[in-house]
């Protein structure tokens, strides 16, 4: 599906990142991840394939983004599929979240997916396909989740807005929305609003908001993989500026 293309996966040492860039490589492409963590990125290496191109990076730093983006044009010459995957999340009541919890979540979720696409596209090829991982929170108001809610809306903005601006060079951005997925990015959301929980809270948690869940059950990385592959191949080639819903009909029924 894939053959001959190049894809860059930030965040791509662990969950939604790490089942894409496998499912991507699987599918023929070559692929680049990025992860702040060495020993993560290299435990993605062995699990994706010995031939993927693993970066250290802070998506926070302008710095690392303008290096990713050399160094993916040094090594494939060009690329064909961006996912702006890497991101943080964490509950940010009104009352209690200062001004750090706050930038980090704007710099990570928002400012760096504006910047690494800044840097990526002189190396993007025509007709390229950006998609952008926001979450079913930017439908919904939830309370304790504002600005991580913002972000992800944000995020969801740029699909239509950059989709206009890169249109002369036939790129498309499309982003992916999923819903509750068990990854580590879900453990630390409920770490984060239930500080000291057990193991046992932390499955008892899962249970209770699989209820809220038409398919009755969260969401696995592999299946949002999917929808990003189908997004980074040409059979979703008249989709530009999309929302790709994928949450088991939690936000939907």
């Amino acid at each position: 599906m894939l053959n001959a293309k190049t894809a860059l996966i930030t965040g791509g040492s662990s969950g939604i990142g790490l089942a894409t860039a496998k499912l991507m490589y699987d599918n023929g492409a070559r692929v680049a991840i990025t992860g702040r963590d060495l020993a993560s990125l290299e435990k993605a290496r062995q699990t994706i394939g010995d031939d993927v191109l693993t970066l250290q990076v802070d998506v926070r730093s302008p710095r690392d983004l303008q290096a990713m983006a050399s160094q993916v044009e040094q090594t494939f010459g060009g690329l064909d599929i961006f996912f702006a995957n890497a991101g943080v999340a964490f509950v940010t009541p009104l009352a209690t979240t200062d001004e750090a919890q706050y930038d980090e979540l704007m710099d990570t979720n928002v400012k760096s997916v504006f910047f690494s696409i800044q840097a990526i596209e002189p190396v993007l090829r025509q007709g390229a396909s950006i998609i952008l991982n926001t979450a079913w929170l930017n439908h919904v108001g939830v309370p304790g989740r504002a600005a991580l809610s913002a972000s992800k809306a944000a995020v969801r903005s740029f699909a239509r807005t950059l989709s206009a601006e890169l249109l002369d060079r036939r790129i498309r951005v499309n982003a992916i929305s999923p819903g509750l997925i068990e990854t580590p990015i879900l453990r630390r959301v409920g770490q984060s609003e239930f500080p000291g929980q057990t193991e046992a809270d932390f499955r008892k948690y899962l249970e209770g908001a699989s209820e809220h869940i038409p398919l009755g059950r969260l969401g696995r990385p592999e299946e949002i993989a999917a929808a990003v592959l189908f997004l980074a191949s040409d059979a979703s080639s008249y989709m530009l500026g999309s929302e790709m819903v994928v949450d088991g009909g939690f936000g939907e029924l």
